[in-house]
């Protein structure tokens, strides 16, 4: 178990800027419409020659009601009979690719988010899980995990996940308190939280996670102080504590929360200072930026071996594994490219019923984007950089080639963020509370960011 944690909150107000998450690199924004559905295709040729299993991600968009803060994206359906019909293209998109491939490759990962993937029937959730088991072979040892809305999950449902594969599963909790989640348009009682949780574990699922988000409406130190001690009493093996990324110009929906109820930056620190030392204090292992586990749970152990990878589902196991997305909006991340699918629904179900990769923008990578790019993740997933595995691989004067960015490197220092070493530095506990701060002068893409995205901020 790490120690606890001796937050400074000075540094948190002084490095609270915007700034990205590094899910990829490039990120997001960087995605263009150059890159297109021909361009997907000879990079999915190149990766059919490879024998590593690979990542799967399906995307289910559908959702029964629109929480205020949601930052994913979603439609708000009540009709089965497009649930049903959106699965059948998924299918066949699923398909196409598995076609391109050339043969049955085998999969490490798999997972479905949203949206909410629970809204599907019982029946359609082992339909859909069925189809993709078929068009790949799923490792026995994979982790096969599922996104869940408590509200109005059945057993059926759960049963239905686990007969499927589902090992893992993963609700969104977000906060207990009844008038926080009035607020955001979102109740769900601790009661039924804990019923669907007891449930998961009598169907024999090996890991349940659940998504905590501070700096809600009307959340205070005090209620969310609260949510983390009830959470903790219910025994998640993993928990994501995330930062409210309050975005109205990006997701209008936001519109609907009333900003004068959102907590002060202040107190939204001391939030996850609270939140930190309880979730330490009762056992988890601080993973790194927002992720907690419990030491026996894989992902805990993926830190500890080095094996931890980042992609657009966060932090999770398996380093180097190349993802396929499906469904609208998905992000596949191949070796040398990034491919997003279309978000309209309509241009969706038109490309995939010509057996077309459903892609509507993406990013090939360079030179320069990989080596920045192992740079990058080498901090946000193994905490640590050496400078001679660096020039080893990409054959650089590291030294010479980031002089700019290793300027930042003896303040990160002074402030206990990092230990500098004969070889590079090391992120400390405290700096991987940062280590979005620590990771950003190594980003190519940054200095013009004042004309380009708008990003969350870091804490």
């Amino acid at each position: 178990m790490h120690p606890v944690v001796d937050f400074p909150l000075d540094l948190a107000r002084k490095y609270n800027r915007p700034g990205p998450r590094y899910t990829s690199y490039p990120t997001a924004p960087r995605f263009h419409q150059q890159y297109g559905r021909q361009d997907f295709t000879v990079d999915l040729a190149e990766e059919s020659a490879s024998q590593e299993p690979l990542s799967l991600y399906l995307h289910l968009p559908f959702c029964r009601s629109l929480c205020h803060y949601c930052g994913c994206h979603m439609m708000v359906t009540h009709r089965p009979e497009k649930i049903s019909a959106y699965v059948d293209v998924l299918m066949r998109e699923i398909d196409n690719a598995a076609a391109r491939l050339g043969r049955q490759r085998s999969a490490i990962q798999v997972h479905w988010g949203g949206g909410t993937p629970t809204y599907l029937s019982p029946a359609e959730i082992e339909r859909l899980m069925n189809h993709v088991a078929h068009a790949f072979n799923i490792l026995p040892e994979a982790e096969v995990s599922i996104e869940a809305d408590p509200r109005g999950l059945t057993r059926e449902h759960i049963d239905a996940a686990r007969r499927s594969g589902f090992n893992r599963i993963s609700f969104g909790i977000q906060d207990l308190d009844p008038g926080v989640q009035a607020a955001i348009g979102r109740i769900q009682p601790l009661k039924l939280v804990a019923e669907v949780t007891q449930w998961s574990r009598d169907a024999g699922f090996d890991g349940i996670s659940y998504d905590l988000i501070y700096g809600l409406p009307r959340q205070t130190r005090k209620t969310f102080g609260e949510t983390t001690e009830r959470v903790i009493d219910l025994h998640p093996d993993r928990l994501s504590v995330f930062s409210y990324a309050h975005v109205p110009w990006l997701k209008k929906h936001q519109t609907l929360i009333d900003e004068t109820t959102l907590p002060p930056t202040e107190e939204k620190l001391l939030m996850l200072v609270d939140t930190s030392q309880r979730l330490v204090e009762a056992g988890y292992d601080f993973v790194g930026m927002d992720h907690f586990a419990r030491p026996e749970d894989s992902l805990a152990q993926a830190r500890r071996h080095g094996t931890m990878q980042r992609n657009f589902q966060g932090y999770s196991t398996h380093a180097g594994r190349g993802l396929l997305g499906f469904g609208t909006s998905a992000i596949s991340q191949l070796n040398g490219a990034y491919a997003q699918n279309e978000k309209d629904l309509r241009a969706y179900y038109e490309a995939v019923g010509s057996n077309e990769p459903p892609v509507y923008r993406g990013y090939r990578l360079t030179e320069e984007d990989r080596l920045r790019r192992e740079v990058i993740m080498s901090i946000m997933c193994r905490f640590e950089l050496s400078v001679r595995r660096i020039e080893e691989q990409f054959g650089v004067r590291f030294r010479e080639h980031f002089a700019n960015a290793l300027d930042f490197l003896p303040e990160f220092a002074d402030d206990g963020l990092i230990i500098l070493t004969d070889d590079g530095f090391v992120v400390t506990e405290t700096g991987r509370y940062f280590v979005r701060n620590i990771a950003m002068p190594f980003d190519g893409y940054l200095e013009d960011a004042g004309s380009g995205p708008r990003y969350s901020r870091t804490i």
